[in-house]
């Protein structure tokens, strides 16, 4: 990952849309879609209203939408968290030399787990483990490949992702799910 995105990056990004909502339709209405398709375009969060109204349009109660909110809520405390125990596990990661060195480079990884938070409360949020997109997810393995991301790196952030926001949640086994399918994805990729 340098600071410098090669135009193969800059098409990766644009591809590496891990959330896909297209085998919901048997499940929700479009409406319900459309409202998480809109926050996933715009790379954020579930707010309130939408997560009432999508409770109001679903044909059945959604029992997570206030793990949802907690979740959402305290992103930047379960990212830190997550962040601190990779920094941890490897303390030389972004020290002049290290894989995640220059400073955006750690940047772009720490908001990576951000993203990773947000698009696994959609899926918990429309009680969906089935949230995931192949393409995307191959086209983030390509964008991994391509700018040297870390990948032990990133599945122990993703990990500790799940650790920081289990001790938020009750009961943890029901969201846990939630989190191992992004985990086993990224477990699968191949670095360069």
């Amino acid at each position: 990952m340098s600071s410098q995105l090669s135009d193969r990056a800059k098409q990766l990004i644009a591809k590496a849309r891990i959330v896909s909502f297209t085998s919901w339709t048997r499940s929700h209405p479009d409406e319900v879609i459309q409202i998480f398709q809109d926050a996933d375009n715009e790379g954020r969060y579930l707010r309130d209203r939408d997560l009432a109204q999508i409770q109001t349009l679903s044909p059945s109660p959604l029992p997570w939408i206030e793990v949802v909110k907690t979740l959402r809520d305290r992103a930047p405390e379960i990212v830190d968290a997550a962040r601190e125990q990779v920094l941890i596990q490897y303390p030389a990661i972004a020290q002049p030399g290290g894989d995640l060195y220059p400073p955006i480079r750690a940047e772009s990884c720490w908001r990576d787990f951000w993203h990773f938070l947000r698009c696994i409360t959609y899926g918990i949020a429309g009680n969906n483990p089935q949230y995931l997109s192949q393409d995307g997810l191959k086209n983030m393995e390509l964008l991994y490949q391509e700018l040297r991301v870390p990948l032990k790196a990133m599945i122990l952030g993703l990990e500790n992702l799940k650790t920081a926001s289990l001790k938020h949640i009750t009961p943890q086994a029901e969201i846990a799910p939630y989190f191992d399918s992004l985990i086993r994805e990224l477990r699968q990729f191949q670095p360069q």
